[in-house]
């Protein structure tokens, strides 16, 4: 497997405590892994797209989306090597995106030039299928004492909820930085771990550990808290560095590369933490992973127009934090502010963000799917019943979906009992 230099950078929408860890039971399926991120000026780099026959893509259970180094391949990157020479740039590395049918090539753009310029050029040549700058997107968030309750916890009536479903066995695919798959509340619940950033050591990372907390971390072992869906399988996609403990970085190549891989391993529910601004390549992924019935969950930020990509793609499950304002159109509101999760070492601490909003929804669509009927379509926002104002009445909605009221029955009790010991 070739290595790939993954430059340029998106941003994740989301809010860290402290650094996490990643660490998997089961060993990666690849070295897919090799494919990296580690790059000078990831601010000036474009992606070339040329098209990939479909006669010789060659599916290999080595990675998702595996391709020959024979001739076609050649060819196609010779074509990418005269390209870059008629246009004064340097060919870094390629990736092939057989579920576009495309051959996606890394170019680094002189620093006189601006990338969106050449990017343009490039499309209109006709041997091109599109070219786009390399995307940048950031995390964001605060950090706060932990507290005992989740706000899930009474918002929610999480505890009944899991007498109903608990996601059991149900893939989400958390595309993030890495996650601490060693953490006591997180041991078991990695089913899958790949690395898409660089071939060094998978250091554990604030973010993707918190977001995986927030979905599945392990329920009734005595310590830590309770993911959403404390028995889902999650496949710990590693798309996003820690730049520092407030910058956490992707790119567009990494995140493509994930969510191809998310979306041939069976996930049921992908969940992007992050924001940035509207990239192509992506979009396609996104027309893919939906046209499959996958669930799609995405941070919103509402700095950016109609709540940032990929929040803003049609069917994508936008979420923002509930903080009293409210939600863009279309949005969901989950609860985002002073959230205890995972951290790495086996530490936990609080969180905030729209990340965290979106790992709660993610994890809400784990247990929906569990409980829904296999001739149902997949669950999509308009399965969430929501409150006035955008809040979420999640019991009505593992309702609506399952076809019962088992949760409602299951709250009026708990309720009942709650108010016999008062």
């Amino acid at each position: 497997m070739r290595r790939l230099l993954l430059l340029g950078a998106w941003a994740l929408a989301f809010g860290v405590a402290e650094p996490l860890a990643l660490a998997a039971p089961d060993e990666p399926t690849a070295a897919v892994a090799a494919a990296a991120v580690s790059a000078p000026a990831p601010n000036q780099q474009v992606l070339l797209l040329l098209r990939l026959p479909p006669e010789h893509y060659r599916p290999e259970n080595a990675y998702s989306g595996g391709y020959g180094d024979g001739p076609a391949h050649g060819a196609r990157r010779r074509m990418a090597a005269a390209l870059a020479q008629e246009h004064g740039l340097t060919l870094v590395t390629d990736w092939a995106m057989p579920l576009l049918g495309l051959d996606c090539f890394v170019m680094q753009v002189p620093d006189d030039q601006v990338p969106e310029n050449v990017a343009q050029a490039l499309s209109h040549d006709p041997r091109v299928a599109w070219a786009q700058p390399m995307n940048l997107f950031r995390a964001r968030g605060h950090d706060d004492p932990l507290y005992p309750l989740q706000p899930a916890a009474q918002a929610w009536h999480l505890l009944d909820l899991h007498a109903i479903s608990t996601g059991r066995d149900v893939r989400v695919a958390v595309v993030d930085s890495s996650v601490d798959a060693r953490h006591p509340d997180l041991a078991g619940q990695v089913v899958l771990k790949e690395n898409f950033v660089d071939n060094h050591r998978d250091v554990p990372e604030d973010h993707g550990t918190a977001v995986a907390g927030v979905i599945a971390a392990r329920a009734d072992n005595g310590i830590g808290i309770v993911g959403v869906a404390p028995n889902a399988r999650l496949l710990a996609l590693r798309a996003c560095w820690q730049e520092s403990t407030q910058a956490t970085l992707c790119t567009s190549l990494s995140l493509a590369m994930a969510l191809h891989f998310a979306i041939t391993h069976d996930a049921a529910v992908i969940n992007l933490s992050l924001s940035g601004p509207p990239d192509r390549l992506l979009d396609g992924l996104l027309e893919v992973a939906l046209s499959r019935h996958i669930s799609v969950i995405a941070a919103l930020d509402r700095k950016l127009p109609d709540g940032g990509f990929p929040a803003s793609h049609a069917g994508v499950v936008a979420v923002a934090d509930d903080t009293g304002e409210p939600a863009l159109r279309g949005a969901l509101l989950a609860p985002g502010r002073d959230v205890p999760t995972t951290l790495p070492d086996g530490r936990w601490n609080l969180v905030s963000g729209s990340s965290y909003a979106a790992a709660h929804v993610a994890g809400l669509f784990a247990l929906m799917r569990e409980r829904a009927p296999a001739s149902m379509a997949a669950p999509s926002v308009a399965s969430v019943v929501s409150f006035p104002g955008g809040g979420i009445d999640a019991c009505a909605t593992l309702a609506h979906v399952a076809g019962d009221d088992a949760c409602a029955r299951t709250v009026t009790r708990s309720m009942a009992h709650s108010n016999v010991r008062q």
